[in-house]
């Protein structure tokens, strides 16, 4: 099944989350693929007045490619339902869980996806003691790209316990999750939805120069290797494969998302954890989910087009 021609999308981009300019690059490169295919695309920015210029622009879908907060909680997915207006992902509901790291550990892990343990703390408490054991993470609650994330070690320079003065996420977030550190690799599985159903596309290692896989190494040149296929066991990249789809389902996810893991080597399948499923995954030149679906034979122009395509077959706007 393919997507009418004459299909006017408008590629939704930039707004004033911390991933603005992420966002803007994902945007910018979907809505050039888009037009190159032969579409009409509008190229928005978002704004505060963004349902009225959605209103003037009158499309027939919005691909969605906003990163981080409204654009990825559950705000846009709501304006847009009540505009009747079809938009590639997921919807509102699966947004508001999986953008909140604590809600997706109570939808996941009782389908028996491994999840780090851990708990929400308040950041005023890490001033006053640990929360758990070093080395553990903290990462806000509802941010994506690794926005905010610090690994604290007994060699933080941080302070022991943590010094209110501390550059970290406790200065800019009011609640954190506290989660105990894996060693070991960084591996990431993309899920794009097709007429067949949900569809893993492989398996990628991310092997960073220093430090760990932060915003930075995720959108700087050279910061960071991708290895694809990722150089493990069958049956580790299998249980990759099979947790993100099943993620997918379990979440609700539509059109593509991109689930997370660190793997201990040296406990096997023991030691392969979900950190999080992303909902609404980059599309830059560096973006893993074209990446993957390049190695395996999906063009990114025609992956465009199947999340559009997804959007509309939801919508019932595909005969």
């Amino acid at each position: 099944m393919t997507i009418p021609a004459d299909l006017h999308i408008l590629v939704l981009m930039g707004g004033w989350a911390n991933e603005r300019e992420v966002s803007l690059m994902s945007g910018n490169g979907v809505a050039d693929a888009l037009e190159g295919a032969g579409h009409r695309v509008t190229r928005l920015d978002m704004g505060r007045d963004v349902a009225a210029r959605i209103a003037e622009a009158a499309p027939d879908v919005v691909f969605n490619a906003l990163h981080g907060v409204p654009g990825e909680d559950g705000t846009v997915q709501g304006m847009l339902d009540l505009m009747q207006v079809p938009y590639t992902h997921s919807g509102l509901a699966t947004s508001v869980v999986a953008i909140d790291k604590e809600l997706t550990k109570q939808a996941l892990v009782p389908h028996g996806i491994p999840m780090p343990g851990g708990r929400i703390v308040k950041s005023a408490e890490l001033f006053d003691a640990d929360p758990i054991a070093r080395p553990y993470v903290l990462k806000p609650v509802n941010e994506g790209s690794s926005v905010g994330v610090a690994i604290v070690t007994d060699e933080s320079n941080c302070g022991n316990p943590i010094a209110r003065d501390a550059k970290g996420p406790w200065q800019d977030f009011e609640r954190l999750l506290c989660e105990p550190f894996i060693r070991g690799r960084e591996l990431t599985t993309a899920v794009i939805d097709t007429g067949d159903g949900p569809r893993a596309l492989g398996v990628t290692e991310l092997v960073i120069d220093s430090g760990f896989y932060d915003f930075e190494h995720k959108y700087t040149e050279g910061r960071t290797t991708h290895v694809f296929p990722a150089e493990i066991p069958h049956h580790i990249a299998r249980l990759c494969s099979d947790y993100a789809v099943r993620a997918h389902r379990v979440l609700g996810c539509h059109g593509t998302s991109r689930t997370d893991f660190r793997w201990d080597d040296e406990r096997g399948e023991d030691g392969l954890f979900v950190l999080e499923t992303n909902t609404q995954p980059g599309m830059t030149p560096l973006s893993l989910v074209p990446e993957q679906a390049r190695h395996s034979g999906i063009g990114y122009p025609e992956l465009c087009e199947l999340i559009v395509e997804d959007a509309l077959r939801r919508a019932g706007k595909l005969s």
